[in-house]
């Protein structure tokens, strides 16, 4: 079984922030694969269901912590003891700053980089967890961090958004099936996006 989770902070008002790719994601993946309704269990909206791959249905598990980003780990603790896994069956969609646009990439383990809903969830149960790494380009300096990270995708990038989630979406087989660098480059291949300097590209995007 896999714990899929997406981070981002709940509410109507954070719903098209940068820092909500990860719960984007996830709700593509409930669409892709027929995922059961959502219900509130863990702190969190949770949504089950199974992806099908060549060895057969993975069962899998859809996490959105409600509480609060800094906070995800939570959630994801108390889900992963409950189905008695381990970090390893953990897989965290989230924005990452330090990546260009569209860009993807997965990784076990290591630091949090700043990131502090990454940084609660390694408090709770680990760095050995998967990450799956969103790109969302970076403002240029670190004093305007907060306010990229909380403010909505420009509407011409709802389409790259989009791109990559349903990227994440459609290979979720391989991802099911433990291949990571497969998955990380059939997204890229499905949903590709130019490699570039993530400061440069946050800093010359369009404005609102």
């Amino acid at each position: 079984m896999l714990i899929l989770v997406g981070l981002g902070n709940p509410g109507a008002k954070y719903a098209h922030n940068r820092h909500n790719i990860g719960f984007l994601a996830l709700r593509a993946i409930a669409q892709r694969w027929r995922f059961g309704p959502e219900r509130t269990k863990f702190n969190a909206l949770i949504s089950e269901g199974a992806v099908e791959t060549p060895g057969g249905p993975v069962k899998a598990l859809l996490v959105k912590p409600q509480t609060y980003y800094n906070e995800s780990g939570r959630a994801v603790a108390e889900a992963m003891k409950f189905y008695k896994l381990t970090p390893a069956d953990v897989v965290v969609f989230y924005d990452e700053i330090d990546l260009a646009p569209g860009r993807f990439r997965m990784k076990t383990g290591g630091g949090a980089a700043g990131n502090n809903g990454i940084r609660s969830v390694t408090a709770q149960i680990g760095p050995d967890f998967r990450r799956a790494r969103m790109g969302t380009g970076h403002p240029g300096h670190k004093d305007k961090v907060m306010g990229h990270v909380l403010s909505d995708f420009h509407k011409v990038e709802r389409d790259w958004v989009n791109a990559l989630c349903n990227a994440c979406a459609d290979a979720l087989p391989i991802l099911a099936a433990g291949e990571d660098e497969r998955y990380q480059a059939e997204v890229m291949r499905l949903a590709p996006a130019e490699k570039s300097d993530p400061r440069q590209s946050a800093r010359d995007g369009p404005l609102n």
